[in-house]
């Protein structure tokens, strides 16, 4: 054979193989990454666990007009007089809003729970709603409920009122106890969010400038005190201004307070010293005390249930040291023309959210 046909042969062999190798080639490229119709190559995108389950779990919406919903984000300025409705998808949804509306127990305010979501309506909004707002799934096992934390969703609302920065408030002079251990917030909270506020005592008249440290702002707090003490007591109020004439919040008496933590440190006191037959008893059960910590009193004595006793109690604040404030809670059990039944032991019990203390004493006849 002559050379020049051999080399054509194999030539041509070579250009056969590659045609094979491309042709393999693109039916591999149309299997993994098929084309669109512009002929661009499109790569198969595989779903996100994480992106599937953030969108089957409930979301804090507001209900628009003609069926249009809006997704809430951490803060949200609405206008007043509306009504507002929230919406929670779930089937055991829990709801939190401005405690005030608990409190006098506002008939503007609905919850109804259907099969897919709950929907919280508050009718005719003013400033005096502007809060927090929240909802989260309720999971319960057997007959024990309790809130998933993984599964809250909460929108701060402003209602936004030129005659109202100041969130108006029931109380016109309010207490904020100052602890050592604890910052203090002077709640003077807006309306409006761009709202520039200050803080002022009114005795010696001075501003009291947040610094950003010992003194900050957030103006759904209020002013917070880092580190109160008892140079912070006093009478304060707060200035904000949007345009125009500034506006004055209500006022602040601020109370140092320094007491142990802990069950009530009780004291019991008999009058008169000595009692005889006819006369009559009290038995004076005190405890000092946490201003904001309601103490409880129960009482047993010898003739419990046979003679008649009056009990009262009551609470007042006052002042121990200098510049300390307390709690001084009082239960006075009476009992009028003391018989022979009435003499014996008299147990006082009280009893705080930390604890309880039983202190007794016993009389006698003279």
């Amino acid at each position: 054979m002559k050379p020049w046909l051999v080399l054509c042969l194999a030539l041509l062999c070579v250009e056969l193989q590659n045609c094979a190798c491309q042709a393999v080639k693109r039916r591999k490229d149309v299997g993994e990454n098929p084309k669109r119709s512009g002929g661009r190559r499109e790569r198969t995108r595989h779903p996100n666990l994480s992106d599937r389950k953030g969108k089957s779990q409930s979301l804090l919406t507001q209900v628009l007009d003609k069926g249009r919903f809006l997704r809430l984000g951490q803060s949200t300025t609405l206008t007043p007089a509306r009504n507002l409705e929230l919406r929670c998808k779930g089937t055991n949804m829990g709801w939190s809003y401005p405690t005030y509306l608990d409190t006098f127990n506002d008939s503007r305010l609905s919850i109804k729970q259907s099969d897919k979501y709950s929907q919280l309506t508050l009718t005719s909004t003013s400033a005096a709603d502007t809060g927090s707002y929240s909802c989260w799934v309720i999971v319960c096992d057997g007959a024990e409920c309790h809130k998933d934390q993984d599964r809250t969703y909460a929108s701060y609302i402003y209602f936004t009122d030129k005659d109202n920065i100041f969130v108006p408030s029931a109380i016109h002079f309010e207490i904020v106890y100052l602890r050592p251990d604890r910052p203090a917030v002077v709640p003077c909270r807006v309306t409006e969010p761009k709202a520039t506020a200050s803080l002022h005592r009114e005795v010696p008249p001075e501003e009291i400038p947040a610094n950003g440290t010992l003194v900050t702002y957030d103006p759904t707090l209020g002013f917070v005190l880092q580190r109160p003490s008892p140079e912070h007591q006093g009478v304060f109020y707060c200035k904000a201004a949007l345009s125009g004439t500034p506006q004055v919040s209500t006022k602040y008496q601020l109370l140092y307070v320094e007491v142990p933590s802990g069950p009530p440190f009780v004291s019991l006191e008999v009058s008169p010293e000595f009692v005889r037959g006819g006369e009559s008893i009290n038995v004076t059960c005190t405890v000092l005390g946490d201003p904001e910590a309601d103490v409880s009193f129960t009482w047993s004595h010898p003739g419990q249930g046979v003679r008649p006793a009056h009990i009262q109690t009551s609470w007042r604040l006052v002042n121990r040291g200098v510049g300390y404030t307390t709690r001084a809670s009082k239960s006075t059990l009476t009992v009028e023309d003391v018989d022979t039944v009435d003499f014996g032991n008299y147990v006082c019990k009280a009893k705080n959210k930390l604890g309880e203390t039983t202190v007794s004493t016993s009389i006698k006849p003279t």
